[in-house]
């Protein structure tokens, strides 16, 4: 009897595979590619195609005069004062809904949220209406000779606006997946608040951190909406590389204008690249993140 029992098991007829015709996936696959060709790959080839229309003195000239360099240093002073910002901001907000429940998470999630559900340009009428002359801080701000907006500070801030829940939204539900066992497991072997953050919990969450900060910077160089409000476009002062591009078109000067906006789109490209090799890693690292090295640590801190 036992015999036939672990016969009939190994002659168990094979599982029928669940997949498509080939004719099925080919059109598919079919479909897919032209649409990626028609609205992604074309559109990205016309941008240079017209750049270097004139040549490469008429780009070069382009993307070297005063008010493409100014607009590029404002676009990258504005991301380098945003992405910090979010960073500490998604940080400590992912760790406070991921790891504890309290009242009013989740109207802290909602707020997170927000920049995604309100039009940029919203955003921007926002500061506009606090910061302004006529707004709500407007007169107290004239009189002790500050400017936000259409300065410098208002390009930031919108900046940090619209792209502040990027960071927050990759690590929460990292946070959530990790639970708080490894925590609690320091904290009873004696280790401090900070050292158990540093050692424990932000290596469980070192790709979600990482892919948000990418996502983040992509989202302030390309920001046109909520900049444009506040920017008031003054040319080679708060012009930023979306505004400069739209100066240049509205001007009838298409070649400088797809030269300056090639200069996005290879910003998008690296941008592309890092986000791909951060999957990668992230891929053959043990899920959720890298838990290894803060496992390790809690291991020989017992020891």
């Amino acid at each position: 009897m036992a015999g036939n029992a672990s016969r009939l098991r190994t002659h168990r007829p094979p599982r029928r595979r669940l997949t498509e015709p080939a004719a099925v996936r080919w059109t598919l696959t079919a479909i897919a590619l032209v649409f990626v060709g028609l609205f992604l790959v074309l559109p990205l080839a016309s941008v240079f195609i017209e750049a270097f229309s004139r040549g490469l003195g008429a780009y070069r000239s382009a993307i070297t005069e005063p008010d493409a360099l100014a607009a590029l240093r404002l676009t990258f002073t504005a991301a380098a004062f945003a992405v910090p910002a979010n960073l500490v901001f998604g940080v400590c907000a992912g760790w406070a809904i991921g790891k504890f429940r309290f009242r009013g998470r989740g109207l802290l999630i909602t707020l997170i949220d927000l920049p995604f559900a309100v039009s940029p340009v919203i955003s921007g009428m926002v500061f506009v209406l606090l910061f302004g002359r006529q707004g709500v801080l407007g007169p107290w701000m004239v009189e002790h000779d500050l400017r936000v907006v259409f300065a410098v500070p208002g390009i930031i801030l919108a900046t940090i606006f619209v792209s502040f829940p990027f960071v927050a939204r990759e690590i929460i539900p990292i946070m959530e997946a990790t639970g708080t066992e490894e925590e609690e497991a320091a904290r009873v072997l004696g280790a401090g608040g900070l050292q158990t953050f540093f050692r424990v919990t932000l290596p469980n969450v070192k790709w979600g951190v990482l892919y948000g900060v990418i996502l983040a910077n992509a989202r302030a160089m390309g920001e046109f909406g909520a900049v444009s409000v506040v920017s008031g476009h003054i040319r080679g002062e708060t012009n930023t590389l979306p505004l400069h591009v739209e100066i240049l078109y509205n001007e009838y000067n298409f070649q400088a204008a797809f030269a300056v906006a090639s200069l996005l789109a290879l910003l998008a490209l690296v941008t592309l690249v890092i986000k791909t090799i951060v999957e990668r890693r992230a891929a053959i690292t043990e899920s959720p993140g890298d838990p290894v090295e803060s496992s390790e640590w809690v291991s020989k801190s017992a020891a």
